[in-house]
């Protein structure tokens, strides 16, 4: 199917969704215009020029634009330092750093929302047998299940919190590959508030993927100690490459660096390559660029109730992270929902994607991404593991003229 091919249907359908979805968009708007003033503003105080654009080459010492941008990332995250890298290979890795900062041989990790995403259960030990793990080197861990109504289980993080080896508590923001719902920043706070409350010593981790310039706060504002991210999600703008960041207290981020590269370099070693100029101005688009991802979920979830699909976030639901969630129910439904996703897309529209075993997940993953960055989750993309009750994860969009498109050839296919 080809966009000029999209059913007349389809276009009423779409107008009648706008309507009903533009009270969203104001609020998204809203958020927006606060993120954006927090960005440029750490611009101006950091004094960035053309200088920080150039790159470095070898060690990567004394590079302006990776320090600058830095001091950037923890001005706008409100924290004490930063650490922006392209050495970071993705999300998982920057996740994985951070929480080596947090614990040592003969700690315990709870975490407080459940299992985390599937890549990380590695990086834990729960999941293979992986050299290198925190089960490998000695760490505890832990788990609290979500309550039955999706909400954090506050009475049994309380409990669990207070045992007295757990050296970290970590919080996932996002859904992940999980029928759930995303964290507010204020639930993220309660939860920080909570395990103070009983052990005031442990260190309080986010994975913030997905959920960052989604509000106009962050959860290193709610006690949090550290987050992560990837820059192929929102701080990347779209435009980023590659690569992971980590914001937090100083102690903390000096330790990951050191997990990074290694005990004694840290974050001093790392040449940047001339890719700097594109870290900064994804970091500058990054708010506006969510607000659009942002605006593409809400039309996705209006378009699919209206064709009579369960989703979640509804359409007129508060949102925290950029993740749209729609049950389908059947393989053939995942596989058109995907085909339509991938024909809409600026990059390989002619691809049809099929399940397959992608490292680090337990069955196969469909996956539509025609993006300009491989694997970039702030483009437009829908994916999610093949398997009942068939729930497709879709998330991005580096414009909302185009996200909403994408929406319309994957609608089109499903009414055929």
């Amino acid at each position: 199917m080809k966009i000029s091919e999209i059913k007349a249907e389809v276009y009423t359908i779409a107008e009648e969704v706008e309507q009903k979805i533009r009270p969203q968009f104001e609020k998204i708007d809203a958020v927006a215009q606060v993120n954006t003033r927090k960005v440029m503003e750490a611009f101006a105080d950091n004094r960035v020029s053309d200088a920080c654009f150039a790159g470095t080459t070898g060690y990567g010492y004394d590079d302006l634009g990776r320090e600058t941008l830095d001091r950037i990332y923890a001005q706008v995250f409100r924290t004490e330092s930063a650490l922006v890298r392209t050495g970071f290979v993705n999300g998982t890795h920057a996740l994985t750093a951070a929480m080596f900062s947090l614990v040592g041989p003969g700690d315990v990790l709870l975490a407080a929302t459940g299992a985390p995403y599937d890549t990380l259960r590695s990086a834990i030990g729960t999941s293979g047998d992986c050299h290198g793990s925190l089960r490998f080197y000695g760490v505890g861990y832990r788990e609290v299940l979500l309550a039955r109504n999706g909400e954090p289980d506050y009475d049994a993080i309380r409990s669990a919190a207070s045992a007295p080896k757990v050296r970290a508590v970590m919080i996932q923001r996002s859904r992940g590959y999980e029928d759930r719902r995303a964290l507010s920043v204020s639930e993220i706070g309660r939860i920080c508030a909570v395990v103070r409350e009983v052990n005031p010593a442990a260190w309080l981790m986010v994975d913030n993927c997905y959920g960052e310039f989604t509000e106009s706060i962050e959860p290193t504002e709610v006690g949090a100690d550290i987050i992560a991210g990837s820059l192929i999600k929102n701080p990347g703008g779209g435009i980023a490459p590659t690569g992971g960041y980590i914001a937090g207290k100083k102690e903390l981020v000096e330790r990951a660096a050191m997990r990074l590269t290694t005990p004694g370099i840290g974050g001093e070693c790392g040449s940047t390559l001339g890719v700097n100029r594109l870290l900064y101005q994804g970091f500058f688009l990054a708010p506006h660029t969510v607000a659009q991802a942002l605006k593409t979920a809400v039309f996705c979830a209006g378009m699919m109730e209206r064709l009579g699909f369960e989703s979640s976030p509804k359409s007129d639901e508060k949102r925290s992270d950029i993740i749209q969630m729609i049950r389908l129910g059947s393989a053939e439904k995942m596989k058109c929902f995907c085909g339509g996703i991938q024909a809409g897309a600026p990059v390989d529209s002619y691809v049809t994607p099929e399940p397959w075993q992608m490292p680090g997940y337990d069955c196969p993953v469909i996956m539509a991404a025609g993006s300009f960055i491989q694997g970039s989750s702030i483009e437009l993309s829908a994916d999610g593991p093949f398997r009942e009750p068939y729930i497709v994860y879709m998330q991005g969009g580096l414009t909302y003229e185009s996200g909403k498109l994408g929406i319309m050839m994957a609608a089109s296919g499903m009414l055929e």
